[in-house]
């Protein structure tokens, strides 16, 4: 079943277009990761999602919904919560205020943010620990954490994630996938743009490849593991990871 859909969506920035006529669709319970090179739309198309950025054109679709031309507060009540690249962690914030803020009013009972701070403090253990901790002087990894679980707050259908693993050592990074699946294994469906191309496309059911604004390509994404483009201009000799 089709949770969210976009239909030749297209826009940009003062003028500059960064969409051109994309279309892409994420359905329930999936795992669905955006790929291509620095500049080449991903992360505009979260931003455009989550209403950031305003569509010039097409329409976007959420359980059968338009959610285009809807601001973000209201995106986030329907059900959607972004990640965004660079973490965003608020600095004059303890963890457990970095997670209030993601505490969407529609479900401010206690009942609520009882099970959704147990939640994301039995994924991620180290967070309960530091909740007194202010959120800036976590580590690089730990701050990702807190990011991820400030968004799971809010009790998302659909999760956007943009560059999860940026600035992250490799062991963090397997670590980090592995709590990635853990979500989506909960029942969260996951929109995920990443530069580690390969490990995205190891964690997702499918893809999509952006190139200058426009999708060029999208399959399962073991084919796309296995495109002699994909495997070129985004894994690399030998299919390892290319950095974009």
């Amino acid at each position: 079943m089709s949770l969210l859909e976009l239909r030749g969506i297209s826009a940009g920035y003062d003028g500059v277009p960064a969409l051109t006529d994309v279309s892409l669709e994420v359905r329930e319970g999936e795992i669905v990761t955006l790929i291509g090179a620095n500049g080449a739309g991903k992360s505009t198309t979260l931003k455009t999602i989550a209403g950031l950025v305003a569509p010039s054109a097409g329409e976007i679709h959420f359980r059968g919904d338009r959610l285009d031309g809807e601001d973000t507060e209201r995106i986030v009540t329907r059900g959607i919560s972004l990640v965004p690249e660079g973490r965003r962690i608020f600095p004059g914030l303890t963890v457990l205020e970095n997670l209030e803020v993601g505490f969407t009013p529609r479900r401010r009972r206690h009942e609520a943010w009882a099970s959704s701070l147990a939640r994301v403090f039995e994924m991620f253990p180290r967070l309960d620990e530091r909740r007194k901790q202010l959120g800036w002087s976590l580590s690089g990894g730990e701050q990702q954490m807190l990011a991820i679980s400030r968004a799971l707050m809010a009790a998302p259908a659909l999760l956007l994630l943009d560059e999860p693993s940026l600035g992250l050592a490799p062991a963090l990074v397997q670590a980090l996938f592995a709590n990635i699946r853990d979500i989506n294994r909960t029942g969260t469906t996951i929109l995920l743009v990443e530069q580690n191309a390969f490990m995205a496309l190891k964690t997702a059911q499918r893809g999509y490849v952006l190139e200058n604004g426009r999708v060029v390509l999208s399959d399962d994404a073991d084919r796309l593991l296995r495109s002699p483009h994909v495997r070129e201009a985004y894994l690399g000799s030998g299919g390892a990871n290319r950095r974009r």
